[in-house]
C-alpha cells in the first residue's frame, strides 16, 4: 500500500510541476524500509543498482521520443529526479512485494509486460507525461518490462536484506 501512495504522490506532484513532493515522499519510504531491513546495506545495494539500470533505459525511451516528462526534469534528455524516485520505490518493493515471482520467470515476464506499460500509461493520464505513437510506446515499454520485471527480482534475489522467510 506504502508503494502505491508513493506512485500517486510521485506521479500527481510531478504532474503539478512539484516534483520534489514525490522524491521527499520516496526518501522517507527509503529510510522507512532501510530501518526495518535486517540488512539495509544490501537492500541499499539493490536500490543503487536499480537506479543506475533504469537511468539509461528511460533515457533511451525519452530521447527516442517515445516518452516525454513536461516537468521536474533537470536535463532535456534525460530521465527527470521524480521518474528516478519511482524506480528507487519500486526496488524497495522487490524482495517483500514481489518475492513470490522468484523462479517463476514466465509469470514475471508475463506480469512485467502487462503492468509496466499500464503504470506509464496511467502516469500519463494523470498528466505526468506524454506518449507519442501509443502502440509503438506501449509495445517497447511492454518488451522492456517483461525483461525488467524478471531481471529486477533476480537482483533482488541475490541481495535480499529484508530478513523475510522464504
Amino acid at each position: 500500500m506504502a508503494g502505491q501512495a508513493g506512485w500517486f504522490v510521485c506521479v500527481l506532484s510531478a504532474a503539478r510541476d512539484a516534483a520534489w513532493v514525490g522524491i521527499v515522499f520516496v526518501a522517507g519510504l527509503l529510510a522507512l524500509h532501510l530501518r526495518q531491513a535486517r540488512q539495509p546495506r544490501w537492500e541499499l545495494q539493490l536500490v543503487v543498482w536499480v537506479v543506475v539500470l533504469a537511468a539509461p533505459w528511460e533515457t533511451v525511451l525519452i530521447r527516442a521520443g517515445l516518452i516525454a516528462y513536461p516537468h521536474g526534469t533537470l536535463w532535456t534528455g534525460f530521465a527527470p529526479p521524480w521518474l528516478l524516485a519511482l524506480w528507487v520505490l519500486f526496488a524497495i518493493q522487490v524482495n517483500v512485494l514481489f518475492r513470490w515471482l522468484r523462479g517463476r520467470w514466465w509469470l514475471a515476464m508475463l506480469l512485467g509486460a502487462v503492468a509496466g506499460p499500464l503504470s506509464f500509461r496511467a502516469g500519463a493520464a494523470l498528466g505526468a507525461a506524454h506518449i507519442s505513437e501509443m502502440a509503438a510506446t506501449l509495445g517497447t515499454l511492454a518488451i522492456g518490462w517483461a525483461i525488467w520485471m524478471p531481471l529486477l527480482v533476480w537482483l533482488g534475489e541475490r541481495s535480499d536484506g529484508t530478513g523475510i522467510s522464504p
